[in-house]
């Protein structure tokens, strides 16, 4: 519960706090939270920089089993997306997460003014356009929930994706939202007209989806999630929103809906096990600094996935390779916490709230946020500069996105931001190697062409003297998760430091590790989010 607490004050201070920070948040020890940062370290779950504790995009996993075993995100984004280009608008899908919402995937349109809520946002029901929607199927437990949230956070200081209202508890607005969820039973759909702040509307539509009613033998139709279209006053009224873009998302849910129906179950996948083997060992390496219980408990939640929603706890003491006993403890602890619900007496599901664990800050990270500490890393361990390279939309320069320097006094001088043609540089022609010619090049296009087969085949390129004289560069490629090559990660120093034979022998290995390092985390970060190469 601990290293539960840990991970979301950092969550809520957008991914880093320092040290003392930790300590005033949570209330523990000082002892404790370096205990507990350095087991999260360990699982490369946070990253340590000095007084500083980091989110780390590994962490991506855990809401990354949520989604998976929902299966809505990769059931319905591309169907979000398409409606998203179609109107030149934002789509979201929200879940419902007790009295809230929580974001599970956003298509947003780049402008001055747009969208910035996050995969796995959470925000009040009552000031959203799917919050209606969800209350209509809400119990009267479900309700006093919300009225007693109500009085106990007037101004939703809890929400920290939503700015705070100005006044308290009133009994009108409270009322208001009662009525909304009433209209929105009988219409259909729901309006968000600048609930959340001035200038930000919404339309929203229920994602129906047959669920098994308890008792009965029978499915019937309950809510999934719902699509909304997010716009601003500039663009669109509420009213406008209801007249011009209601019928087109109505027809987008729809098919959505097919597409859940025709969809069959997942086929059962090879059940994972022993992964908690690892916190043995690292608990004998660190001793009494690793807290194996808050190791162990996590990676329960990895247990779950695409085609194993839902785990006896017989299944997850098996996929963990833990005692059941230390499995019950655990999937207790999740229970109390809201992490982990019980759809039957045997069995355990994730909730929403596993997003609330790092997933919102991380959902926006970069390709150079995410190579940058490994960059670091590197170059503590070669003593040469490194950086991280992509391509031009024309094929002809590269860009360089991230560096880390060492303290030479002679050294290669390249800054973020610099672009170089590709075909004179070992970073260029890694990512050359992977595309289809776009445009002529200088000099003999046949060696060129030669060169690049061979870079395909052994992996890196390694360029002496051809941008400038006594200038020695070797690149390897970053992959993205279909295997295509989007980033080059390089290293360049001065010819008398290394000869050809030693960039192979001592500096490709350390850069071929390296990059495995940035590719895992990139393919961990971008499983249900898009990752900006720059």
């Amino acid at each position: 519960m601990r290293g539960i607490a840990v991970l979301r004050e950092l969550t809520e201070a957008g991914g880093t706090l320092s040290l003392s920070g930790l300590e005033r948040a949570t209330g523990l020890a000082r002892s404790t939270v370096d205990r507990i940062t350095a087991t999260l370290a360990r699982m490369d779950y946070v990253r340590v920089d000095g007084r500083d504790v980091h989110l780390a995009p590994r962490l991506m996993e855990l809401g990354n089993a949520y989604l998976a075993a929902l299966r809505l995100p990769a059931l319905l984004s591309a169907r979000a997306d398409a409606l998203a280009d179609e109107l030149d608008e934002s789509v979201s899908l929200a879940v419902a997460d007790r009295d809230g919402i929580r974001f599970i995937h956003q298509a947003t349109r780049r402008r001055a003014m747009s969208l910035s809520f996050r995969i796995g946002d959470l925000l009040p029901a009552e000031r959203t356009a799917p919050g209606p929607l969800f209350a209509t199927e809400w119990t009267d437990t479900d309700w006093q929930r919300w009225r007693t949230r109500r009085a106990a956070d007037p101004r939703d200081l809890s929400f920290t994706a939503v700015p705070p209202r100005t006044h308290g508890a009133d009994a009108r607005y409270d009322e208001d939202f009662v009525r909304r969820a009433r209209e929105a039973s009988e219409n259909g759909w729901a309006l968000d007209d600048q609930l959340i702040e001035p200038g930000l509307v919404a339309v929203a539509v229920p994602v129906r989806a047959p669920y098994p009613a308890a008792g009965t033998g029978r499915d019937r139709d309950r809510i999934a999630c719902v699509a909304s279209v997010v716009s601003h006053t500039s663009r669109h009224t509420a009213h406008s929103l209801r007249t011009t873009l209601l019928p087109r998302l109505r027809t987008a849910v729809a098919e959505m809906e097919q597409d859940l129906r025709r969809t069959p179950p997942p086929e059962p996948g090879p059940r994972p096990a022993d992964l908690a083997l690892w916190t043995g060992a690292s608990k004998l390496q660190l001793g009494r600094d690793f807290i194996e219980s808050l190791a162990r408990g996590l990676t329960v939640l990895t247990a779950f996935g695409e085609s194993r929603p839902e785990l006896t706890l017989t299944e997850v003491a098996q996929a963990t390779g833990l005692a059941r006993a230390t499995a019950r403890r655990a999937l207790i602890t999740y229970a109390h916490l809201d992490l982990v619900t019980s759809p039957t007496p045997r069995t355990f599901t994730l909730t929403p709230r596993v997003l609330s664990l790092g997933f919102p800050p991380l959902s926006r990270t970069s390709l150079p946020e995410i190579a940058q500490p490994h960059l670091a890393d590197l170059t503590s361990r070669i003593h040469e500069s490194t950086s991280l390279a992509v391509l031009s939309d024309s094929g002809e320069e590269i860009q360089y996105t991230a560096r880390m320097a060492t303290g030479r006094v002679m050294s290669v001088n390249i800054t973020v931001g610099t672009r170089l043609p590709a075909h004179a540089t070992a970073p260029g022609r890694v990512l050359l190697a992977d595309t289809p010619p776009r445009t002529p090049t200088p000099g003999d296009p046949h060696a060129l062409l030669k060169d690049l087969s061979t870079i395909r085949s052994q992996g890196y390129a390694l360029l002496d003297e051809e941008l400038e004289e006594g200038l020695r560069s070797l690149a390897v490629p970053i992959r993205d998760r279909s295997g295509r090559v989007v980033a080059a990660l390089n290293t360049a120093m001065h010819a008398s430091r290394h000869t050809l034979d030693e960039c192979v022998t001592d500096l490709l290995p350390a850069l071929t590790a390296t990059a495995t390092k940035i590719e895992q985390d990139l393919h961990t970060a971008g499983r249900f989010t898009h990752v900006p190469l720059t």
